[in-house]
């Protein structure tokens, strides 16, 4: 009996601070979404980021087949809870094991040959300790800073090697070197032993320690989800786009601008998009659609920095917070400054002068938050203005207090205007790409591009 094939195509966005794989079927339906950080290694971002797609994907035809088989009995989304975490366990440990044997392969008449006896056990107690405790940092809510391996596996070895460190009287810095000589290496290869392994593992666990999600119907469900991982997902096309799709080995017919993927993309999460505004991590992009989401014309920032998420993580720096703080510090503002340069060096200068008189942080960020904003209409209005619909795109669509200026702008200029945010705004150009994959595939296109 022939595999059953469901035929896929796939966009990756390689941006300049995040790279983002969408999947979707021949219906134009997303399956799966991916991300993960880029650090200027488009190649392995773009590996990272399918292969997360790839795990989405896998979850949502889960999540159908259980639906439709019903076995479950309400119990569904804790099932699918329990599923993740203990996949991400598995994931999670392979990787851990596959970094403790690069981290011991360098002993071998390396520069740390002459530690080696001492080393080998400080890291294994180091490794033990992180493996001890990697159910834990998946548990039910659970706090990560990340979701990614390397910023994960990091901060916890860290550390712990500190502490091992410190018991031992062996050099901290010795364990750290070891490490840091190991982590891309491991960074840049996939979990062994494949995405098939990992869920059956998973699903062995939670069977087994589960019961009362589960009960008497742990036959039916092992065998839905079997069912569900003998379909292979054939990729059957893939489009790149975003800062760094001059980067990876594709021809270019796949290839697309970033200013096409997005307008595509906004088109298909609203169809009555008109305009898009994309405010990304290196670029800001006003751009107008007609009915079938093709560009009819745009405008992009300059090479300044102004006005896109690098201002916001420039800002971020200067005041020693995560960029993830920003946007919620801005919402304790009642009376937002007002920033007199939307230069990122000058704007940190005027930023250090108001904190040194005092004026209020959240103030202060609020009304770079509204910089930023005006910045951004600014090239919307050279690219053709605001219309009915109006679709906002990107990162910095995350950022609530962008958000709200974003509305207070458009409603003082263009009056009562639909405007569009979505959840997975951030995939918008991974979407546009994947339905270009779709349309490339459809018109007899030939598929020798891989992620």
């Amino acid at each position: 009996m022939s595999q059953a094939v469901m035929k896929t195509f796939i966009g990756i966005d390689l941006g300049s601070t995040t790279t983002k794989s969408v999947i979707m079927d021949e219906s134009s339906r997303v399956i799966g979404r991916g991300i993960t950080n880029s650090r200027s290694n488009y190649g392995t971002a773009a590996r990272v980021a399918g292969e997360e797609a790839r795990v989405d994907g896998r979850f949502t035809l889960f999540r159908r087949a259980l639906t439709e088989s019903g076995v479950l009995n309400g119990h569904l989304g804790e099932f699918l809870a329990a599923l993740e975490r203990s996949f991400r366990v598995e994931q999670f440990s392979d990787q851990l094991n596959d970094l403790e044997r690069t981290c011991l392969g360098q002993l071998k008449g390396g520069r740390f040959a002459a530690l080696e006896s001492r080393l080998q056990e400080a890291l294994g107690e180091a490794f033990r300790r992180l493996r001890d405790e990697a159910p834990s940092l998946y548990a039910p809510g659970a706090k990560r800073k990340s979701d990614f391996f390397r910023d994960i596996a990091g901060a916890r070895f860290y550390t712990h090697a500190e502490a091992v460190a410190r018991e031992t009287g062996f050099p901290y810095e010795v364990l750290l070197n070891c490490y840091d000589k190991s982590i891309i290496e491991v960074e840049n290869r996939p979990p062994s032993g494949g995405l098939n392994d990992h869920f059956r593992r998973a699903l062995a666990r939670v069977l087994a320690v589960d019961d009362a999600i589960v009960g008497q119907a742990a036959g039916d469900v092992r065998q839905v989800i079997e069912e569900s991982l003998e379909l292979e997902l054939e990729e059957s096309y893939l489009v790149g786009t975003g800062y760094g799709r001059v980067t990876l080995p594709f021809s270019k017919e796949h290839i697309r601008s970033e200013i096409l993927c997005h307008g595509l993309g906004a088109h298909l999460m609203y169809p009555r998009t008109r305009t898009v505004l994309d405010i990304g991590g290196q670029d800001t992009k006003g751009i107008q659609v007609d009915d079938q989401g093709i560009v009819t014309s745009f405008q992009m920032n300059d090479r300044c920095a102004a006005g896109c998420g690098r201002y916001l993580g420039y800002i971020a720096d200067e005041m020693n917070m995560g960029l993830h703080e920003l946007g919620p510090m801005a919402m304790k503002s009642e009376r937002p400054a007002r920033i007199n340069s939307t230069c990122t060096v000058f704007a940190g200068a005027e930023l250090r002068d108001r904190l040194s008189l005092g004026e209020k942080r959240e103030d202060i960020v609020a009304g770079l938050h509204r910089a930023i904003i005006l910045r951004a209409i600014s090239i919307i209005s050279r690219s053709g203005g605001v219309t009915n619909e109006f679709t906002f795109t990107g990162g910095v669509a995350k950022n609530e207090a962008a958000v709200r200026e974003l509305r207070k702008v458009i409603n003082d200029n263009y009056g009562d205007v639909s405007i569009n945010i979505n959840p997975d705004s951030i995939y918008t150009g991974a979407l546009g790409a994947a339905e270009f994959a779709r349309r490339a595939y459809e018109g007899g296109a030939t598929p020798e591009a891989r992620p």
